[in-house]
């Protein structure tokens, strides 16, 4: 590993339980990259499974939309992961924003794929293009969250790519998986039902992460049972911040998010094999449809014109 890489241990780009990451660079090309180290002694076996697991589903991938996994390299004492060097999350981004929250056109932006002002590159591949593509090779991501969710910059319509895949299942079409995985609050309801689940999981998780995008908190009353607000969709919208977000944006909560997606990104109508939505099995498709297509596109372009 230090034939290819050198690592900066003065350069912590972040740390868990387990693990650091430090910033590095390739010695042949001085092309900067993070380096995930990883102390195997104090690695229980679970976690080991969970990163074989993303290793292995990382190295079969190549999108803009997906963080570029480089190398892994295996001491009998370490475990070095080396993926491209990104700036930050979007959970970083949300708190750094005045009140804690982003305003709708960069929420927009940065969920999915838009037209974009003439100084940024056309080429932006947001977490639903990126979700398009996991999905077409049948790899549910089953965590989604701004936590991982990265950047590629600092401005304020940065490419994002999707990281951790550590809980990531591959699910065929027809296919259900019942385990629970993920994180607690951004969980669809059918997982917490025991029902099975397939790429609705992560459409779930994307109508949460833009209600929490867009108000800086979880559509959950905290000091009341998580799971059964969720399997309920019993979603809060006080006044603020609410008032202040457009109507569009107040009709597209989580529990339809999911449904509209599946048509947003892949043409599929409800209902659908690949993008099943169970929440709401009597609710008409066709009537917010507009709601969304408006939301998520015209009035983006609008600002782009002004």
């Amino acid at each position: 590993m230090s034939q290819l890489y050198q690592i900066f241990p003065d350069e912590v780009l972040g740390s868990g339980q387990f693990g650091i990451v430090y910033g590095g660079v390739h010695r042949k090309t001085h092309r900067a990259v993070a380096i995930k180290v990883i102390d195997k002694l104090r690695f229980p076996t679970k976690q080991e499974a969970q990163l074989k697991n993303e290793v292995a589903i990382l190295q079969n991938l190549s999108h803009a939309g997906v963080v570029n996994l480089e190398r892994m390299f295996e001491t009998p004492e370490r475990i070095f992961v080396v993926m491209e060097k990104l700036k930050g999350d979007m959970l970083e981004m949300i708190l750094s924003h005045q009140n804690g929250r982003l305003n709708e056109r960069v929420t927009k932006f940065l969920i999915t794929q838009v037209r974009l002002p003439m100084q940024i590159k056309p080429d932006r591949h947001q977490i639903l293009v990126a979700l398009k593509y996991l999905h077409s090779r049948n790899i549910v991501h089953c965590d989604l969250k701004p936590e991982n969710v990265l950047l590629s910059s600092d401005n304020e319509f940065p490419q994002v790519k999707l990281c951790d895949f550590g809980f990531a299942r591959i699910i065929g079409e027809k296919s259900f998986r019942r385990s629970v995985v993920g994180t607690p609050a951004y969980l669809a309801p059918e997982v917490l039902r025991n029902k099975g689940y397939n790429r609705s999981l992560d459409m779930w998780s994307v109508g949460v992460i833009i209600y929490v995008s867009l108000s800086g908190t979880f559509p959950f009353n905290e000091d009341e049972d998580i799971n059964d607000q969720i399997q309920n969709a019993a979603f809060m919208y006080p006044p603020n911040p609410w008032k202040e977000i457009s109507s569009d944006g107040r009709y597209l909560e989580p529990r339809i998010l999911s449904y509209l997606i599946s048509y947003y990104v892949g043409g599929a109508s409800a209902g659908s094999k690949s993008y099943g939505h169970p929440h709401q099995p009597s609710l008409l498709f066709h009537d917010f449809r507009g709601k969304a297509y408006r939301w998520m596109r015209g009035r983006f372009c609008r600002f782009v014109k002004a």
